[in-house]
């Protein structure tokens, strides 16, 4: 009845009770179990391509066909991103700079191009929102702020500190963002004259596409980390947002922008080639 059901020969049925499961068979379940633990370390983020390049790092010979047929025995699929709102406000009559950025979202070296974003978070005790600045290099987060409040003094300005402090600006810069009061008021404009590096440029009114890279970097934290979790409150947001980005995002995470490295493993290639130039 059993043979029947599952549509297979008698003599396969008993030959397979003689040999046991096929060495294929068992290296998979092996493989499973490694699988299953990156799953979850990823927060059930990492679809096939990241996976097999994470268990290529760990020295297994996989490919991505095989990853993606174990992962979708085992019912294992990554978290999809879905549309999240905006946080600018460019109701403003301060200026705005010209768009040197022109979505060209791919430099040589670090600290050559800088772009920045804002989104909101919700907790229990009412909205926190992020600031971030990344580095289109490594795509590392470089700085980031997180605050009550919407003004530059919270946002914009806190997360240059931060990122200058990281990466310390040597050659000239293109700052990019889009046209949000936080970027064009006197008191951010001020900070980044003072460092005569320094070129601003700003998205087309309306145009998300010219800030692509943090766009996409907010809808991998609401993906991954977000939509998931209810905060608490303020501290409980800050502290989880810490943890994502300082030891999941800029250490451990394979970008598919760096070839699925993570920026670690990309910095320290990018260290050994320069060393053997």
């Amino acid at each position: 009845m059993m043979c029947k059901v599952f549509k297979i020969s008698k003599s396969g049925y008993y030959n397979w009770l003689q040999t046991g499961d096929s060495g294929r068979w068992n290296e998979n379940q092996k493989l499973l179990v490694k699988i299953k633990r990156i799953f979850q370390d990823s927060s059930q983020s990492y679809g096939s391509p990241r996976m097999t390049e994470e268990l290529r790092s760990l020295g297994h010979k996989v490919s991505r066909p095989r990853t993606a047929r174990i992962m979708n025995a085992a019912g294992l699929q990554a978290k999809r991103k879905r549309k999240f709102k905006t946080t600018t406000d460019s109701r403003h009559t301060y200026p705005v700079a010209p768009n040197l950025l022109k979505q060209n979202f791919w430099v040589s070296a670090p600290a050559k191009v800088w772009v920045s974003d804002i989104t909101y978070i919700r907790t229990n005790k009412g909205w926190m929102y992020l600031t971030v600045i990344i580095d289109l290099f490594d795509r590392k987060v470089i700085g980031w702020a997180m605050s009550k409040g919407m003004s530059a003094e919270e946002t914009s300005i806190p997360a240059w500190r931060m990122a200058v402090k990281n990466r310390p600006i040597t050659n000239e810069l293109i700052f990019h963002s889009d046209r949000g009061i936080q970027y064009a008021c006197n008191a951010f404009t001020n900070l980044l004259g003072c460092e005569k590096l320094v070129s601003r440029s700003m998205s087309r009114k309306g145009n998300c596409w010219d800030n692509a890279v943090a766009e996409s970097f907010f809808k991998t934290i609401k993906v991954e980390l977000v939509y998931h979790q209810r905060f608490f409150d303020h501290e409980h947001a800050k502290l989880a947002l810490f943890r994502w980005i300082e030891t999941w995002y800029n250490k451990r995470r394979r970008h598919s922008a760096l070839g699925y490295k993570t920026i670690t493993e990309f910095e320290q290639l990018n260290n050994n080639q320069r060393i053997a130039a």
